[in-house]
């Protein structure tokens, strides 16, 4: 709850508030948090917001992902969008602790961590690695669940071109094959539940292919965490 988020942060230093500047205060404040933080219902195939009481959206019905669920702490807008940006782009990767708290407040994602058996960060490409120097994914999963955090078992064996300009068709095609399970460990996989961490989630087309890569190496059940979702599928000229 956000209530959990805002204890979370008690025990980093004090000082100004990323959002409002008030002072002293934790990284976000416990006025930002409550004003931009509330979880809403999401759809459990893509992480979309949805009306409450419904659980997948009528695309994943008719097309349903190869993730078992999909979850979201918040949609990727101010302010949050500005701080994923600070941590990944800006070489500020103790960002971690105080987003991986705040996907902890969602009420959803507790029970996903505690029922999984591994937990797995999305990798980056070589070349993003080496240009930023960590991957946010990684960080934000060995904050989330330190124990069961593995960075080896989920390889990204293919480089792509940038997703940013490209629709979602094009988007699936281009990470197709981009990823695989180490094959000497295929078998720390198979039948067990796994969670997939991201920071942002566009149109899912890097989680899916990871996932399928899972699902390929015998994975019983995965689960995707992200810490933002956009709230517009990414093509909107693509089929609903």
């Amino acid at each position: 709850m956000l209530r959990d988020w805002i204890e979370g942060l008690k025990a980093a230093t004090p000082g100004q508030c990323a959002v409002c500047r008030s002072w002293p205060a934790q990284p976000v404040c416990e006025a930002c948090v409550v004003r931009f933080g509330q979880p809403q219902p999401r759809c459990l195939g893509c992480a979309l917001p949805v009306p409450a009481g419904i659980e997948r959206c009528g695309r994943c019905l008719r097309e349903p992902p190869p993730l078992d669920r999909c979850l979201a702490a918040v949609s990727y807008g101010y302010p949050w969008s500005g701080l994923i940006a600070q941590f990944k782009f800006h070489g500020q990767p103790g960002w971690a602790r105080p987003l991986a708290s705040l996907l902890r407040s969602a009420p959803w994602i507790e029970p996903a961590l505690e029922e999984a058996d591994l937990v797995l960060p999305l990798p980056l490409a070589r070349e993003r690695l080496a240009e930023r120097g960590f991957n946010q994914a990684l960080e934000l999963a060995r904050a989330l669940a330190p124990a069961k955090t593995r960075a080896d078992l989920l390889l990204r064996v293919r480089n792509t071109a940038s997703q940013a300009e490209l629709g979602l068709g094009e988007r699936l095609r281009n990470v197709k094959g981009a990823f695989a399970v180490e094959p000497l460990a295929v078998a720390q996989v198979e039948g067990r539940r796994v969670v997939l961490v991201d920071d942002v989630m566009t149109s899912g087309a890097s989680l899916f292919a990871a996932a399928g890569a899972l699902r390929q190496a015998g994975a019983a059940h995965i689960t995707a965490i992200v810490l933002a979702r956009t709230d517009e599928p990414a093509d909107p000229a693509a089929p609903q």
